[in-house]
């Protein structure tokens, strides 16, 4: 836990400017988690929210946690928060009560003031705070300050209204007198290398007067005009020569992910194992095969940073998720001491996982080095991100069960992936500075290192793997199958995304084979009474739906992310046409996520997931030939489009007596499966790779 390394409130809360100073180590990426954390010190301390600042991420000043990512926000930052508050209330009351009197238990907290009613004995909280010793530890079991619902005031959304106005700040906006704006000129694939750059005479002058920098094949050119700049380094990308290496791989993915390719460890109540591999089940009742394709994070804007080396400290504004293992893997990377490396988040444009954003930092790193004394701002291309960033890597999951009685005795599934967990951060083999894109680049490069399997719990590749239903036996299995053609990394869900979809559409199946009604064969294998609670509440939204028309179809899956956080129960209703095209029309979603801190923040990461997963269902995959990514725009790599947003409703079941637990990853799974499954219901056509696209429809409704 986060308190365990920051055991102190000075490490959490502080004040500034007579105002209060909120400390986390966790950045926003448009998951609102400043807006959570806000309200959770306004709910302990009643410090009104515009009262409340939420400071700077930035290295050797915040706390170090690591990555933002796995929905852990609010547990971890959000937990060490309320534990530091609620331990200062406390100690606030302490110095009242020796400086004016009383007992502790007269003193009552609104407003942000200390006050004994009746008296006029009162004090404000932000002028007690820096009177609290700065080693003071936090308190794990003080007592929270509850108030009944609708009390508490809602903080809206940290800078929207700066967004809305074009006047937020975002790293592509920073400037800095003296910057120089820079290009990086990528290879057209990872196996290729620069030979030689051979610029035209008549070309010659559109890079005059500017800096091109060179070391190995990683190449890039600055310059103080942006535009000239980008004319610039399409002429001297038309001028390089590279050596293809090879080219790209072009076999088909979905045949290398077999087990004969794979390391392969059991997996039991979510942990994988060293221990053999069990034996698979014997004849099979129902085998099914579902499979996901290369999908990039299609951020809005591609990736960018500014960097900054004055000869002892390089400074760098960015967009990462982990700015201290980027710290450790870019010093080591330069042979630096990571306090000379100082990184500040700045938000970009938001990915949910490991895209552009550490390469760029890195990449601007190095030409600043080049460059001293100067500040660089770089900014990579749409083609940039679009081949270069890592993606999230293709999946096969094997499904089969056994019956007895119409009922499951038994359930096996084997998922088969590259890993999802290439983040530079520190590792043997200088793992940190080999995930680094550049580095693979440079005369002294270092190559990839081999990925290791993860072994944590409901990780990377078995992220969801083990079913949340109470099936008599279980058989499951990881697959790490590495080698393919692409860099892969972590994306939203990691695993969890295709294993749901695959989940979800097999007992789909199940249930359709066995005359059942999709949420009470469902129903029947769940124990717990909140899962069986969403999936009421779900029941009775869909009792309330329109009919639907003769094209149209109805799905429904359930899913509780890596099993502990939170759970979501999702109806999906879709239109079609002659031509295969797959309309969203409705979306009801029902979801627990413990106690709700920011309401209106949930309900958004709950719609998000879902529009994210309805482009990754209908829209996208990453296409590619010998020579490269051929999916370098957004012709190419479609997502989807307004035109195809439903109608969302969410529910949300407020267990304010219950822990918060993650939600930012929860209703991808679900989604992409109640779409699979709404489908067939339209269609009659059992959809097992995504996307879902008219064509593919057709080649399956005429290979059925």
């Amino acid at each position: 836990m986060s308190i365990d390394a920051y055991p102190l409130i000075a490490d959490w809360i502080t004040t500034r400017d007579g105002r209060l100073l909120v400390h986390t180590g966790k950045v926003d990426i448009g998951q609102r988690i400043s807006t959570a954390l806000t309200e959770i010190a306004h709910e302990e301390l009643t410090i009104p929210p515009d009262q409340i600042d939420i400071a700077p991420v930035r290295t050797s000043r915040a706390p170090d946690e690591g990555m933002t990512s796995g929905s852990n926000s609010i547990e971890q930052s959000g937990h060490a928060v309320r534990c530091a508050a609620a331990t200062l209330r406390a100690r606030l009351i302490a110095l009242a009560v020796s400086r004016l009197g009383g007992a502790p238990k007269d003193w009552r907290i609104s407003g942000g003031v200390l006050r004994v009613p009746g008296s006029n004995r009162q004090i404000s909280v932000l002028n007690l705070i820096d009177e609290v010793p700065a080693d003071t530890e936090i308190d794990r079991h003080a007592p929270f300050l509850t108030r009944p619902p609708g009390t508490v005031a809602k903080p809206a959304m940290r800078g929207l209204s700066e967004m809305v106005l074009g006047r937020f700040t975002f790293v592509h906006d920073l400037e800095a007198p003296g910057m120089l704006h820079a290009r990086t000129i990528h290879p057209p694939h990872a196996r290729a290398r620069l030979d030689r750059i051979e610029l035209k005479t008549t070309d010659r002058s559109r890079v005059e007067g500017l800096h091109i920098i060179r070391d190995g094949s990683f190449l890039a050119i600055a310059g103080s005009q942006e535009w000239p700049l980008v004319q610039a380094s399409v002429q001297l990308a038309k001028a390089c020569c590279w050596d293809p290496g090879g080219g790209v791989p072009e076999t088909d993915v979905f045949t290398q992910l077999v087990t004969a390719n794979a390391s392969r460890f059991p997996v039991i109540d979510g942990v994988p194992q060293n221990s053999g591999v069990p034996d698979a089940l014997p004849k099979p009742d129902m085998h099914a095969r579902y499979e996901r394709p290369y999908q990039m994070h299609g951020a809005l804007a591609p990736s960018a940073a500014m960097a900054h080396w004055d000869g002892e400290t390089l400074k760098i504004h960015c967009h990462s998720q982990g700015i201290y293992p980027l710290r450790t893997s870019i010093a080591d990377s330069l042979g630096l001491r990571h306090g000379q490396v100082d990184i500040t988040h700045v938000p970009g444009s938001g990915c949910y996982g490991h895209n552009g954003a550490d390469d760029a930092a890195f990449e601007a790193a190095l030409i600043s080095i080049a460059l001293p004394d100067t500040p660089i701002l770089l900014k990579w291309s749409r083609e940039d991100e679009h081949s270069n960033a890592p993606y999230a890597p293709a999946m096969v999951i094997d499904l089969a069960a056994k019956l007895a009685d119409g009922k499951i005795a038994a359930f096996s599934a084997e998922a088969y992936s590259d890993t999802h967990g290439a983040r530079p951060r520190p590792g043997p083999n200088r793992a940190g500075p080999a995930r680094l894109l550049a580095n693979r680049l440079r005369a002294d490069a270092i190559g990839p290192v081999p990925p290791q399997p993860n072994m944590g719990r409901h990780t990377g590749i078995h992220r969801n793997l083990d079913p949340i239903y109470a099936f008599p036996k279980k058989r499951l299995v990881k697959n790490l199958v590495t080698g393919g053609p692409h860099r892969t990394s972590a994306m939203r869900c990691l695993g969890a995304a295709a294993n749901i979809f695959a989940l979800e559409s097999f007992l789909d199946e199940l249930a359709r084979g066995q005359g059942a009604d999709p949420i009470a064969f469902r129903k029947a294998y769940l124990t717990d009474p909140r899962d069986r609670a969403v999936l009421d509440e779900l029941q009775r939204k869909t009792m309330l739906l329109p009919d639907l028309p003769e094209t149209g179809g109805r799905g429904i899956a359930y899913a509780q992310y890596k099993n502990q956080m939170t759970r979501v129960g999702i109806c999906v209703d879709i239109d079609t046409d002659d031509r295969a095209n797959i309309y969203l029309t409705r979306a009801n979603i029902v979801a627990d996520a413990g106690r709700v801190i920011d309401t209106e923040g949930l309900s958004a990461q709950l719609e998000g997931g879902f529009i994210q997963a309805a482009s990754w269902a209908l829209y996208e995959a990453v296409t590619w030939d010998r020579d490269g990514i051929l999916s370098r725009d957004w012709d190419s790599y479609p997502v989807i489009r307004f035109g195809n947003i439903p109608t969302i409703d969410v529910t949300i079941l407020n267990r304010p007596e219950d822990k918060s637990v993650g939600a930012g990853e929860a209703s991808p799974g679900p989604a992409i499966a109640a779409i699979a499954n709404a489908v067939f219901d339209a269609t009659g056509i059992r959809m097992r790779r995504m996307p879902f696209t008219p064509d593919a429809i057709m080649q399956k409704a005429f290979a059925d």
